[in-house]
């Protein structure tokens, strides 16, 4: 009886090995297969903060870039872009755009860009030898309403030419 007892444990043991290292591995292909799917067929992440956005922007060749979306409690309503890119041309000039829209799906279709920088003086996006880049941009957003909601996507372009060299997914921010 002993012996069943313990052979029943360890089967039950092996199998929860065996669905947890599952579900592991395959939350580690999706996090390598977003990066190499098509930037036109990335889908809506999920975001748990509506006033504070952390965007991935994915582009062509490893190309990659992230944007820290803050907007503090403050009453003047201003949000800071910590803006990092990597893997694109060495000693280049980028660009930082968003589009917008009202309609709240999680299908971001605005196509109104606006290129960000200091509040409303756009500010370059300048890449190393290395073709990295860094720039902490803001955007003074107290014309929106408090509870204001709209989908938002992001795209860097290339400065000289526009060309788009990476996107985002589709994001819902929240104006606080």
């Amino acid at each position: 009886m002993k012996r069943q007892i313990s052979k029943a444990i360890i089967i039950m043991a092996s199998a929860t090995v065996i669905i947890f290292s599952c579900k592991k591995e395959n939350s580690q292909n999706q996090g390598t297969s977003k990066k190499s799917q098509d930037t036109e067929l990335m889908t809506s992440p999920k975001q748990s903060d509506p006033f504070n956005l952390d965007i991935d922007l994915v582009g062509a060749e490893n190309s990659d870039g992230t944007i820290k979306f803050r907007q503090d409690p403050d009453p003047e309503k201003i949000i800071t872009l910590d803006v990092k890119i990597h893997h694109l041309q060495a000693n280049h000039e980028y660009q930082l755009q968003r589009a917008v829209d009202q309609t709240i799906d999680g299908n971001c279709t605005g196509t109104a860009w606006l290129t960000l920088g200091l509040g409303l003086t756009p500010q370059s996006i300048f890449t190393n030898g290395g073709g990295n880049g860094k720039q902490e941009l803001w955007r003074d957003v107290s014309v929106a309403p408090t509870g204001a909601v709209f989908d938002i996507h992001f795209r860097i372009i290339d400065a000289i030419d526009g060309s788009i060299v990476m996107t985002s997914g589709c994001y819902q921010y929240t104006v606080r």
